[in-house]
């Protein structure tokens, strides 16, 4: 089956920097939209970023400017890069993609995961 596997969440001070990536392994034929989602505790689940196959992007307002989405499709991994990070971009960081195991099945799954945790 798919996995999606995140890496490089942690604890950095506000103004700092971060970089999230994202992999997907399995059996895969191909990946559409690729997303970054946060959640944060007592709050519903966001759209942070998001990037289609063809390199069209998508933010959320409160990260233009400051985050990159981006991918590299060979090794089918979603990056997010996040600068000037602030206290409120504390959450659960879940990355999310559309993918098809079949060319008569496409799924949306889910990563497990990391934690980005902004405090002095």
């Amino acid at each position: 089956q798919v996995q999606l596997v995140e890496s490089g969440g942690g604890l950095v001070q506000p103004g700092g920097s971060l970089r999230l990536s994202c992999a997907a392994s399995g059996r895969i034929l191909a990946i559409n939209t690729m997303a970054w989602y946060r959640q944060a505790p007592g709050k519903q689940r966001e759209l942070v970023a998001s990037t289609t196959n063809s390199g069209d992007t998508n933010y959320v307002d409160s990260v233009k400017g400051r985050f990159t989405i981006s991918r590299d499709n060979a090794k089918n991994t979603v990056y997010l890069q996040m600068n000037s990070l602030k206290p409120e971009d504390t959450a659960n960081y879940y990355c999310n993609a559309d993918i098809a195991t079949n060319w008569e099945a496409w799924g949306n799954y889910w990563g497990q995961g990391t934690q980005v945790t902004v405090s002095s």
